[in-house]
């Protein structure tokens, strides 16, 4: 696995043109939803933190389809060659998770310092960078399961979607459900409950009615960042089992196209007879 861990970091450099970019494209996402988010102490920050998931989603889950959508053919040669591919995977997200680490630390150094929330930077940091694991394992999936184009497509609507699905009022039991299913749901109430802690004194009843309407329990930090990381490994998982049986998707077209062709077949084979039935009638 080694020697494969070194050829994925070498490729990474030659990328390095690309990934100052997406750092840089960070920074200022930062810094102007930073500037734009009015967070008061009604809301907890709440528009500004749907803001970042919305934002830091996006831009990690179309940097992160890069990292197995550009090379299936040569993935697929190094596999008939003999190379593991759990080692290939394991690699790829191995030298990725600098990125992991990297990007949260970026986005927040400048929206951190313009929206200036009263949570502390590690907690901003430790929800952000479990998202951020959770939607790079999303877009693994989906640069292995679709092409570039739809799943370009997915990770942009996708962060879209579900955070509008996570904001909305949970009225119905289908609604809550659904939302307790979504990831910005889970990061949206790390973010409001970080940042709800460190409100003390005359504010623990602005406190509690902020969270009694929201539906958010302030001892929920730590499931909410184990289901993000659950959801990001969960993903993982499932991104290696499509890439690792190609076979199955073939066999299932195969299977398919032999369906199709027996049924063409029989009808083809009605019509014939449904011909030499007519040729054969007694004329009147």
């Amino acid at each position: 696995m080694f020697p494969t861990n070194l050829r994925m970091s070498k490729q990474r450099l030659r990328e390095a043109r690309i990934q100052s970019i997406d750092y840089l494209i960070l920074l200022l996402a930062g810094a102007c939803l930073g500037l734009i988010s009015k967070g008061g102490d009604e809301n907890f920050g709440a528009p500004g933190y749907t803001y970042t998931i919305i934002a830091t989603s996006l831009l990690c889950k179309i940097a992160a389809l890069r990292t197995f959508a550009l090379d299936k053919l040569e993935y697929r040669r190094e596999r008939a060659s003999g190379i593991s591919s759990l080692a290939h995977f394991v690699a790829k997200d191995t030298i990725d998770h600098f990125n992991t680490l990297i990007k949260p630390l970026v986005y927040l150094s400048m929206f951190y310092f313009f929206s200036n929330p009263r949570s502390l930077f590690v907690d901003n940091y430790i929800v952000l960078l479990c998202l951020v694991y959770c939607v790079t394992g999303v877009a693994y999936a989906l640069a292995i399961f679709l092409e570039p184009g739809p799943s370009q497509l997915c990770s942009v609507l996708l962060p879209v979607v579900l955070t509008l699905l996570s904001t909305r009022p949970t009225d119905s039991t289908f609604m809550k459900i659904l939302t307790s299913l979504c990831y910005p749901r889970w990061a949206l109430e790390a973010f409001i409950v970080s940042n709800a802690k460190r409100y003390y004194g005359v504010w623990l009843i602005q406190r509690c009615g902020a969270l009694l309407r929201t539906g958010y329990n302030l001892h929920q930090w730590n499931l909410c960042i184990s289901l993000l990381l659950a959801a990001g490994a969960a993903c993982r998982i499932l991104a290696f089992i499509v890439s690792y049986l190609p076979v199955c998707t073939g066999l299932i077209r195969l299977l398919c196209r032999v369906n199709r062709d027996m049924n063409a077949s029989f009808l083809s084979k009605c019509q014939d007879d449904n011909r030499r039935s007519i040729d054969v009638l007694p004329v009147m």
